[in-house]
């Protein structure tokens, strides 16, 4: 499925990772939804798939080229490079305007998954008694996740493996966010705000050739968290991407009209207007990362005051995040032909 690329594809598919990274790390969004849209889902998960035995053979036997072509690799180099980049940068720019402007943030998201909810469901013809059951339950299990307590931090390295493979549900799964996911799993800010950090710490003491991190206990134990929580997502990735390329295959339907559901009871988890409930103590003081940051519990959700200026220009970005979802499925139709 190696596709003839422009210049121009190549630089719009680095975005649609930076997108994808973004998404996937705003807890109540998924990246999945991104790749859905964007009109590289199936792409995505066929090349995922393609990581199976028969690559790992070519790897061995040292046929790197046949590898990296028998993978898609240079859609998923492109991709990931994008997803990792948005780690260190675009998401960075986002946990500073969702600390600033945090309504029109939820408000632009949620935007966004209507608009996404239209797109997967304009085009699909085939309601039925099945796919409508199968429809009621995705939007059940979509509601439920919005309602769950999350549990306390686990740094067990067997744990922090399992949230991985959990997390990058979000990449693969349109509508489950995996950040939202490691937040009811207690390690939102363990895996994603602070081994981030650190790796982006010793990343720049070796470029200045400083070395002293490894006498830095802490930092090696970050370190190893996330190596852990990196395999785990690989395997992850790979894994679930072989068990949706056979859902695909086999139930299309209904395994679309459980995503329709799915995205439409996530709209829940995005609520714009929210209150954030932080962790306490006993004592009532505020918990903090290792950052000096407040770690986030829960949000609690409320309606919009219709009277309040600033609630419309919420709505503002709600229909400004429809748009963004309705011109990519514009720039999709236009590339497809």
């Amino acid at each position: 499925m190696e596709a003839t690329r422009t210049l121009q594809d190549k630089v719009f598919l680095f975005i649609k990772g930076l997108a994808m990274g973004a998404a996937n790390k705003v807890p109540g969004v998924s990246g999945g939804i991104v790749a859905f849209v964007a009109g590289f889902y199936e792409e995505f998960i066929y090349s995922l798939q393609k990581i199976n035995a028969k690559a790992f053979k070519l790897l061995i036997n040292g046929r790197y080229k046949s590898f990296y072509r028998y993978i898609n690799g240079r859609f998923l180099s492109l991709l990931l490079a994008g997803m990792l980049f948005s780690y260190f940068s675009v998401s960075k720019l986002l946990d500073y305007f969702i600390a600033k402007k945090e309504l029109f943030v939820w408000a632009t998201f949620f935007g966004m998954i209507i608009g996404s909810v239209y797109y997967i469901s304009k085009d699909f013809n085939h309601w039925n008694r099945k796919t409508i059951i199968a429809f009621i339950i995705g939007i059940a299990v979509g509601i439920s996740i919005s309602f769950l307590s999350p549990a306390k931090e686990n740094n067990n390295l067997f744990f922090v493996f399992f949230c991985g493979i959990i997390s990058v549900s979000g990449m693969t799964l349109p509508g489950l966010s995996g950040s939202f996911i490691l937040i009811l799993l207690g390690n939102y800010v363990l895996l994603l705000v602070d081994s981030v950090n650190a790796l982006y710490d010793t990343m720049a003491e070796l470029f200045r050739g400083d070395f002293g991190f490894i006498e830095n206990q802490k930092r090696m134990n970050m370190l190893a968290i996330l190596a852990s929580f990196t395999a785990g997502s690989a395997t992850g990735l790979v894994t679930l991407s072989h068990v949706l390329s056979y859902v695909l295959k086999h139930f299309k339907n209904i395994t679309t009209a459980v995503i329709i559901g799915f995205i439409s009871g996530s709209l829940g988890v995005v609520w714009p207007w929210k209150k954030t409930i932080y962790s306490q103590d006993a004592t009532g003081e505020f918990l903090l990362d290792s950052n000096g940051e407040k770690i986030i519990e829960n949000y609690t959700r409320y309606l919009p005051e219709l009277h309040n200026n600033e609630t419309w220009l919420a709505l503002g970005f709600v229909i400004f995040g429809i748009f963004i979802v309705l011109a990519l499925d514009w720039y999709g139709q236009r590339t497809r032909k």
